[in-house]
């Protein structure tokens, strides 16, 4: 059994590493593999707030002939980094090198792959997808720092509503098609995108709530959004 997890940067590095949610995230997931001699995790990292303050330096000095795609390798370099980190605190576990490019993977020889971002368009979440469909994963947990899907933003207008549950065609009428580097969405709009087309269920949740994790890793009651 795979399962992709979508780690957000905002949970492994919201400004410096958060070395206390990443030791409580390794003991974690290793518990399931002790357990579970078939259980492999697939760990997608993402950019966080070094790809959001070097793609703040970057337009700050650049104004506007910014490029989207010179800002988008800057949050990709970041999730590298990012990943890197995640790789040599499972190193018992992962045996292989970052994943870079998606489209190309050996097969699974360890019980944790970890990704990073690609290429300029989207952000991980599409890499996590096309990971989950390379490895035939049923669904992407997708972990970052809101604990659901809201009807708006809650933070702008106070009649947004947390949602449970959610059609891609619902989601995608939330967040548009459109991705732009740094852009502040529950899934990337390309990744969802793909999910929808081969019909991949994400399940979107609070990053940091270990136990909560837990539940959905156990398959029971959980706090989140499922999409799709």
């Amino acid at each position: 059994m795979v399962t992709v997890i979508s780690l957000g940067g905002s949970i492994v590095a919201p400004e410096g590493v958060d070395e206390a949610f990443l030791n409580g995230f390794v003991s974690l997931i290793s518990s399931f593999i002790e357990a579970d001699p078939n259980r492999r995790f697939i760990l997608v990292v993402g950019g966080g707030g070094p790809a959001r303050g070097w793609q703040k330096a970057y337009r700050g000095i650049k104004g506007g002939v910014a490029k989207d795609d010179e800002a988008d390798w800057i949050g990709i370099m970041a999730t590298r980094l990012n990943a890197q980190l995640v790789k040599a605190v499972f190193s018992d576990y992962c045996s292989q090198e970052v994943v870079t490019n998606p489209t190309q993977v050996d097969p699974l020889t360890g019980r944790v792959l970890v990704a990073a971002g690609w290429k300029p368009g989207f952000s991980s979440d599409y890499d996590a997808v096309l990971l989950a469909e390379r490895f035939h994963a049923e669904a992407v947990i997708n972990l970052s720092n809101i604990e659901k899907v809201y009807t708006a933003d809650p933070k702008t207008n106070a009649d947004a509503r947390p949602i449970d549950r959610i059609s891609w065609e619902d989601f995608r009428a939330l967040v548009g098609d459109e991705w732009v580097p740094g852009k502040n969405v529950p899934f990337d709009p390309v990744a969802s995108r793909h999910a929808a087309k081969i019909g991949l269920k994400v399940i979107c949740a609070a990053g940091r709530n270990l136990e909560n994790i837990r539940k959905i890793l156990n398959g029971e009651n959980f706090t989140g959004t499922t999409i799709g």
